[in-house]
């Protein structure tokens, strides 16, 4: 074990002893109790990272002490539950059922809680499915407890941008005889931004922007990639222009189905803001029995300061979900269920937990949409694969973003979830689909009359080295694409994402939110926009059902190759120029640039575009109807 070198560690030539039972440099257990230290449970950034300070000793944390279920046991009945032809596709357990069969004992859940309420935290409880225990306590006290010294460090954003994120400063520990039913322990960090999938906004002013593909062409000089003409980006599609994209018709609107949605911040006046984003995109007015809003705790508290950094953040964020969902299933019930506090994964995952739990006899709905991304790493190992394995047991299809960078999520990457990829997609003036593609951009900006290339942005996806590769992606994805190198040997991995949708900038959504009383839009976009999309549909789908599809994965992949989805190509030197790149014009505070679309650089990104499955888009896009009938057609 290293410990930074600073004023604050008075060691000669920092020379730290560590023994077993004591922590050196930060407040530990006593003397006397054996401890384990638990694997995965420091941030990675915290590695590559200048520490700032130490958190107020008096400040309050909410910790969540995650524990371990019979994951292999539930993991076997879920594949079960969700394989067609299998003896027990669709034979649900409710969520007591889960919990008694698969879940933690009452006396693990007891021995943690009696631990971390003889370590003076308090406000401790299990949550309804046993899946956690929750403690609030100051940092010296959580510190004493689990080991650590918990620190402020300076880091860079995904965008370069430098953040300060809160992080253990070492493995988290706790007792030696607790070690075996523990997961892991989140609260202890915090990284506002960090959560949340990174969908970007865009003013929709003309003339930069356009209302169908092409319809404003500009040339340039010099040219950028080869090319010297690009059409202007969207202004935000409409949701007719959507639901024609998608093939979604009046006839499956997803009635009778319930959609949840979580979030890390309420939205201002959701169920009003939707009623104007229905009104004035010709939809269906919402009735109030469609939509609710449910409240957990579980985040922890948060200072004035960052709380309004995250509601800045994510003003829109909520309302995207709410309306793309609306817009593909305007049928459909909506539930929104909010977590709260400054560990946004802790509260983000307490929500996703809070739909499964439901009233203990059902969960809250059978599709959830979660447009966020946890990175590889920012939480326990596993987490995320509890959460999944009981949705897929309980019969709920967990939707998650893949990401609005290159690479792996925590979230996504689990083979129990149903990870939404990215495309761009171009829509004429009749809402034909003039093209779509892997949302990869390749981004250059004219300074000075020189060009200068930002790199790559665009979905997540890749191959996981943590996950094999499912047995729902045998035959499906190639070696190619499956192969990941762990060590000194090569094996199949889970590849992501499964499936895709819209969620270039470019190519965005118009929403709606309400601010200073009054509804206003803007372009947005991101798998954040991606995922609520597919899950509308699915809910489509799954109308006039009395059994929900669940976990689809199984499903998804049998209508690989058929008409059921269409396969997002990548660009080509034939396509014409005006649909290979979108020019964004110079504004008061950017440079006019370029994104040059479908731009593959696999040792840069480690993902690829290309016929068949891929790590950009998965095995494509929904194709309306036929998606509809082939979802339907493989659950029998």
């Amino acid at each position: 074990m290293r410990i930074r070198c600073g004023a604050a560690v008075a060691t000669a030539g920092c020379a730290v002893a560590v023994t077993v039972g004591a922590v050196v440099g930060a407040p530990g257990p006593a003397s006397a109790e054996i401890t384990t230290a638990l694997p995965d449970s420091i941030s990675p950034a915290v590695h590559a990272a200048a520490r700032v300070g130490a958190v107020p000793a008096s400040q309050q944390l909410t910790i969540q002490v995650w524990l371990k279920p019979d994951l292999g046991g539930a993991a076997t009945f879920a594949n079960a539950v969700a394989t067609p032809g299998n003896a027990g596709f669709h034979h649900y357990l409710s969520p007591n059922a889960y919990t008694a069969r698969f879940g933690p004992s009452a006396a693990q859940a007891k021995a943690v809680t009696a631990w971390l309420a003889g370590r003076g935290l308090t406000q401790v409880y299990t949550n309804a499915g046993r899946d956690y225990v929750s403690a609030t306590g100051a940092v010296s006290r959580v510190q004493s407890a689990f080991g650590v010294q918990i620190n402020k460090y300076r880091v860079a954003r995904t965008n370069a941008e430098p953040a300060v994120i809160q992080s253990n400063d070492r493995a988290v520990s706790v007792p030696a005889a607790l070690a075996p039913d523990v997961l892991g322990v989140t609260g202890l960090s915090s990284s506002p931004a960090a959560a949340r999938s990174t969908s970007p906004t865009r003013k929709a002013k003309a003339p930069v922007c356009a209302h169908h593909w092409a319809q404003h062409v500009r040339s340039f000089r010099p040219s950028y990639k080869g090319l010297t003409k690009a059409s202007l980006p969207i202004c935000g599609y409409s949701a007719g222009q959507m639901r024609a994209a998608y093939g979604a018709t009046w006839k499956d609107t997803g009635k009778g189905q319930t959609v949840a949605l979580t979030e890390d911040e309420t939205p201002t006046a959701m169920f009003q803001t939707l009623k104007d984003y229905a009104k004035s995109n010709h939809l269906p007015v919402p009735k109030s029995s469609q939509f609710r809003e449910i409240h957990t705790s579980g985040g922890g508290t948060c200072d004035a300061a960052s709380h309004k950094a995250a509601q800045s953040s994510y003003k829109d964020e909520a309302e995207m979900d709410s309306e793309a969902v609306y817009a593909m299933a305007p049928g459909a019930n909506q539930v929104m269920v909010i977590g709260s506090g400054c560990d946004e994964d802790q509260a983000l995952l307490g929500a996703a937990l809070a739909v499964l739990n439901g009233n203990g006899s059902r969960p809250s709905a059978s599709i959830v949409s979660n447009s966020w991304q946890i990175p590889v790493g920012e939480i326990p190992a596993h987490t995320v694969h509890a959460i999944d394995v009981r949705a897929a047991a309980e019969g709920v299809g967990m939707y998650f973003s893949s990401g609005d960078t290159p690479g792996l999520t925590a979230t996504a990457s689990d083979p129990f979830a149903v990870a939404v990829g990215g495309t761009t997609l171009g829509l004429g003036a009749r809402t034909n689909r003039v093209f779509e593609t892997g949302w990869a951009n390749d981004s250059g900006i004219l300074d000075h009359g020189k060009w200068t290339d930002v790199g790559i942005s665009g979905a997540g996806g890749g191959t996981s080295s943590d996950y094999a590769q499912p047995a729902y992606q045998h035959g499906v994805v190639p070696a190619s694409l499956s192969h990941v190198r762990i060590g000194k040997r090569v094996a199949n991995g889970r590849a992501v994402p499964d499936i895709a949708a819209d969620a270039d900038l470019d190519t965005g959504m118009l929403t709606g939110y309400i601010d200073s009383g009054r509804y206003q839009t803007q372009v947005n976009a991101g798998t954040s926009l991606a995922a609520p999309l597919i899950a509308g549909l699915v809910a489509d789908a799954q109308q006039g059902r009395a059994i929900s599809f669940g976990f689809i994965n199984p499903l998804l992949y049998r209508l690989s190759g058929t008409r059921a989805v269409r396969d997002v190509l990548p660009v080509t030197s034939s396509m014409p120029q005006q649909n290979r790149a979108a020019y964004i014009p110079a504004d008061d505070t950017f440079d006019p640039s370029v994104d040059v679309f479908g731009s593959q650089e696999r040792r840069y990104t480690d993902q690829v575009i290309a016929k068949g499955y891929d790590t950009v888009t998965g095995i494509g896009t929904p194709n309306g109807a036929a998606f509809i009938s082939g979802l339907r057609h493989t659950s029998r």
